[in-house]
């Protein structure tokens, strides 16, 4: 997947394009229903399948107060977008001259001029333009003076709610694992790189590694089943706790895993790891004792190989349906 990082880089793109807009935050069903039908028509039309993304998320400009946390960071994002298939993404850079175009600059300067759409496929909510000024039917009706088509999409509803980004980082910051797989179309899933300074140990018997201060979404403080690819190719079962780690004293927040298969391997501090949240087992509370601590942790552990052994069944179930 080419990406572009400006109109510029662009250069004399001469390709007619399928386009869809829009953040793409998490990449979820939603997005990949739209931008799966992008592909379609992009293959009949013999032309290029394009997803346009900003950078930073606009609301991080309009709304710096939110301080939005972001289910999928910029690369994520993109490396996501690029196993949909899309032939190119352009990420704008969203700067204060870029929020005031209007409408119809943007249609003209990006959809028609820049990338010679030939449809935009957009939620029906969508609206676009300074201060949201334009909604999708007057994006047809500027389609229609630029000539390219388009076509609106009624939000994928589950659970009696359309699915978007806002939504699922709600179910996230509540822990709610199951939901957000539903919702994404995959496990949640953070991608980080160890602490500096802590590498991993043996504490109760068990070996752990902490992941790096991480600026963007994660779940709610609590103790997670979860997976942890530790570089290209290595990756272990485990728990994981998200929160301050109340029975040592003073709060010390930390991501910290519980690897339930470790064998040893090389790491360091820019080793990449991703980090895979697959369910909530318990809150965070502070322990009176170590020892208490330390029977919990057996039971955590405990529960999360339970859920591992179920699902190599499953597999081999529906391994030998499918056969």
């Amino acid at each position: 997947m080419q990406i572009y990082r400006s109109l510029a880089e662009l250069g004399s793109y001469t390709s007619s394009s399928v386009v869809t807009i829009g953040n793409f935050d998490g990449v979820h069903c939603g997005h990949r229903m739209v931008i799966a039908a992008v592909l379609e028509r992009a293959r009949e039309r013999s032309a290029k399948a394009i997803a346009v993304t900003f950078d930073p998320h606009p609301a991080r400009v309009l709304h710096p107060e939110s301080r939005l946390h972001l289910i999928t960071p910029m690369d994520e994002k993109l490396r996501l977008l690029a196993e949909t298939g899309l032939d190119a993404v352009l990420v704008l850079p969203f700067t204060d001259e870029l929020r005031h175009w209007t409408a119809r600059h943007f249609a003209e300067r990006v959809l028609s001029d820049a990338l010679r759409a030939v449809e935009v496929h957009e939620g029906e909510t969508f609206r676009f333009g300074y201060q949201a000024e334009t909604d999708i039917a007057g994006l047809s009706e500027l389609g229609r003076e630029l000539e390219f088509a388009v076509r609106a999409y009624v939000p994928r509803i589950t659970r009696g709610a359309a699915i978007s980004s806002s939504r699922i980082r709600g179910v996230i910051a509540a822990g709610r694992m199951n939901e957000a797989r539903a919702l994404l179309g995959r496990p949640f899933s953070v991608l980080s790189t160890p602490a500096a300074g802590r590498g991993y140990g043996s504490r109760y018997a068990v070996p752990t590694i902490n992941i790096a201060a991480y600026a963007e979404l994660l779940p709610a403080f609590g103790v997670y089943i979860s997976t942890l690819r530790i570089g290209a190719d290595s990756v272990f079962r485990g728990v994981t706790n998200v929160g301050n780690r109340p029975t040592f004293g003073a709060d010390s927040f930390a991501v910290e895993t519980h690897l339930l298969d470790f064998e040893p391997l090389a790491l360091d501090e820019s080793t990449p790891l991703e980090l895979t949240f697959l369910r909530r087992l318990r809150e965070e509370r502070r322990f009176e004792t170590t020892e208490a601590l330390r029977d919990q942790i057996g039971l955590d552990v405990r529960r999360a190989l339970r859920y591992f052994a179920l699902a190599d069944v499953m597999k081999v179930r529906l391994g030998a349906t499918t056969a």
